[in-house]
């Protein structure tokens, strides 16, 4: 059962046909409960027109043998006297019920009760000679007039007469009209209802086919995508703006971004391959050399190449942390203190600050000075300078020196890992190129911005923008 309705188009299919059928079965009951009761409410009104009629005549005076409606034309009638004693009748009346007697032969009469009105019951109307109740009754009961039995509705109407006292008619209207109409109407519904439903299952489930098709296209492309490792390959887009389209959309981007942090990744392992081959081959030789001739030790060209190991390994874990997520602390960092710390013991740097408070690592944000401090003092001709200052609801960090700058075209490109422009390119003023790239992943993670301009002094300008703790 689970695996029958494990599809969306198939519960869907359930769902709509559930909901129809339920709407359908209170709808028809309805429908049916309405007509029962509006040709039940017109059958007593022919039952009691007919009562009236009668009751109208032996109001009048007339005769029991002559009254007009014991014909049976209309339906059965009785009349009843005093104690349901019945005392006018319709021919060929064989058998009734659902009256207050029973009987079909009218009985013996017995002398009338008084004509005053004081003696009659609590219960029974008011009336005067000749006069007619004006609230009827009504039951349903059968009657066999002639051989034939039927269902009837009753309506019974009192009349007060001059000589024969309170009598009580009972007037009878086919009901088999009415029980046709009810059967032809249930019918019509048992037969319909299905088909109707027949007809909502198979359109929903078509809908849903055609609604969900493009939703099926891209499950098979993206699982195209897994088998192949195709990164390049995009799922289709309906020419449609609904939620399907803005699926399909959304799962492109995501492949887009996908393909773009492996290609990042593929590049970041063979640029780091790269870069850590060139001082484990030359501390290698170094230390071959030194194997085979110790007089020809280069001691401290060994240590310069285990450091630069050292420094590019610690970015590499570094890079790796925050490629993986990691958030950095809410601690609190004064900036202006940080600035000094990290400018203290360097050559021609000088610092402008004011107490600025941002919350964050201050490893990290140690480190992005660092950095910036070195690129500038590498590209410097003489002077290097930093300024912390609010800017708003920010903390500015401007980093600037007198160097020749950075064009224009390079300055989001010397953020990109391994980047390196001509002039830092050099083993020993240039580092790997990951300085600056460090720098503003870390940036990123604090909520904040680096980027490079032009400086006062005509050099480069690094200016770190961090939310103010």
């Amino acid at each position: 059962m689970r695996r029958l309705f494990g599809s969306v188009r198939a519960r869907a299919t359930l769902g709509a046909t559930l909901v129809v059928a339920v709407a359908l079965v209170a709808a028809g009951a309805a429908v049916l409960l309405s007509l029962k009761s509006n040709l039940m409410g017109e059958a007593g009104t022919r039952a009691e027109r007919s009562a009236r009629a009668v009751a109208s005549e032996l109001a009048a005076g007339t005769p029991y043998g002559k009254l007009s409606g014991l014909d049976g034309d209309d339906g059965p009638v009785q009349v009843l006297a005093e104690e349901k004693r019945l005392v006018a009748a319709s021919e060929d009346l064989e058998k009734i019920s659902g009256t207050d007697s029973d009987r079909v032969k009218p009985q013996p009469s017995v002398a009338p009760r008084g004509n005053d009105n004081d003696d009659s019951d609590d219960h029974e109307e008011a009336l005067e000679h000749g006069e007619i109740a004006g609230e009827s009754t009504f039951s349903n009961g059968s009657a066999t007039i002639d051989g034939h039995t039927q269902d009837y509705r009753f309506a019974a109407v009192e009349v007060e007469t001059h000589d024969r006292g309170r009598l009580k008619v009972y007037a009878g209207a086919p009901l088999a009209a009415e029980h046709g109409a009810v059967q032809t109407a249930l019918t019509v519904m048992l037969i319909g209802f299905p088909l109707l439903l027949g007809v909502v299952a198979g359109v929903t489930w078509l809908v849903t086919r055609r609604a969900l098709r493009p939703v099926e296209d891209i499950r098979s492309e993206m699982a195209a995508i897994t088998a192949s490792q195709d990164l390049a390959r995009r799922v289709p887009e309906p020419q449609t703006h609904d939620e399907v389209a803005r699926l399909a959309r959304t799962t492109n981007e995501t492949l887009a971004a996908l393909e773009t942090s492996v290609e990042r990744q593929r590049r970041f392992v063979a640029d780091a391959s790269h870069e850590l081959r060139s001082p484990i081959a030359s501390l290698r030789t170094q230390l071959e050399v030194a194997a085979a001739h110790p007089e020809l030790l280069d001691l401290d060209g060994a240590v310069e190449d285990t450091v630069r190991l050292q420094r590019l390994a610690a970015d590499l874990l570094l890079l790796a942390r925050l490629d993986a997520g990691e958030r950095p602390s809410d601690a609190k960092v004064d900036l202006a203190g940080l600035a000094r710390e990290a400018a203290e013991g360097r050559t021609g740097v000088t610092v402008d600050a004011e107490p600025v408070n941002v919350a964050g690592s201050r490893g990290q944000l140690g480190r992005v000075l660092a950095n910036l401090l070195d690129n500038a003092q590498r590209h410097a001709r003489s002077a290097v300078t930093v300024s912390v200052r609010r800017e708003g609801d920010l903390a500015l960090v401007g980093v600037a020196d007198d160097g020749d700058g950075v064009p224009a075209s390079d300055r989001e490109r010397i953020f990109e890992r391994f980047v390196r422009l001509d002039a830092a390119r050099s083993r020993d003023d240039g580092g790997a190129g990951l300085g600056l790239a460090i720098a503003r992943d870390v940036a990123v993670r604090h909520g904040g911005t680096l980027t490079a301009a032009q400086g006062p002094a005509g050099g480069a300008l690094f200016e770190l923008r961090l939310p103010l703790s």
